[in-house]
């Protein structure tokens, strides 16, 4: 981000609770798609959708992650060969969590992306631009997704956010799962568990403690 030009802040009207509005990704994918795939997994899950049986796939969103992850501003989205790719593309994290239930690094590996089941079926979502949810942006992260099968059900799910959005937050313990199976190939069990105690502790701590804990991590891993 670039900010040219004079500007006056008022800070008799600012204050700290900004951090209130912290919003934490879910998925290791980029930040706007993340009430998507919560709501393509839930529907996987609820649903029992399999991948075969898909006819297409309509997402519903709002126009900044239309732009940047959908196919407006960047461009095609469905031509997908590598992580810079993927991890910018809506149609293949869609299809991915359709096909693995996740997406995690594993989900951007170079074969993983190169695989047909994916390929294909990332070619059935679509993404459109909607009006009405791009005015809930970005007090909400609202979507509409709907999956029609071959035999002509409709499965479909809403959604206004999702759980690491400032409006429900991620709880400290599913923070921390979600550390441990980042970190575990790169870390060892008391590493991590060090990791965790000064972060929850990060108050009384010193920035220097937690630097040198995550630097003998980086060492252990080069």
């Amino acid at each position: 981000m670039a900010i040219t030009g004079p500007f006056e802040l008022d800070w008799t009207q600012e204050n700290l609770e900004a951090v209130r509005r912290t919003n934490v990704k879910k998925y290791n994918a980029e930040f706007h798609s993340q009430s998507a795939l919560e709501g393509v997994l839930e529907l996987r899950a609820a649903q029992h959708v399999q991948p075969e049986e898909i006819e297409g796939i309509r997402i519903d969103i709002f126009d900044v992650a239309y732009h940047i992850i959908g196919g407006g501003e960047e461009g095609n989205k469905q031509r997908v060969r590598s992580k810079e790719e993927a991890d910018h593309s809506l149609p293949y994290m869609v299809a991915v969590a359709l096909l693995d239930g996740d997406v995690s690094p594993a989900q951007y590996r170079p074969e993983r992306i190169v695989r047909e089941d994916v390929q294909s079926l990332l070619h059935k979502v679509t993404i459109l631009p909607n009006e009405e949810l791009s005015k809930r942006f970005p007090n909400e992260m609202p979507c509409h997704i709907q999956i029609t099968l071959k035999d002509g059900r409709e499965l479909s799910i809403e959604k206004q956010d999702y759980e690491g959005f400032y409006t429900r937050p991620m709880s400290w313990e599913k923070a921390v799962a979600k550390f441990e199976r980042l970190a575990a190939l790169f870390t060892d069990a008391t590493q991590r568990a060090a990791i965790v105690e000064t972060v929850a502790h990060l108050e009384t701590k010193e920035v220097e403690q937690l630097t040198e804990l995550l630097g003998a991590s980086f060492t252990r891993t080069h």
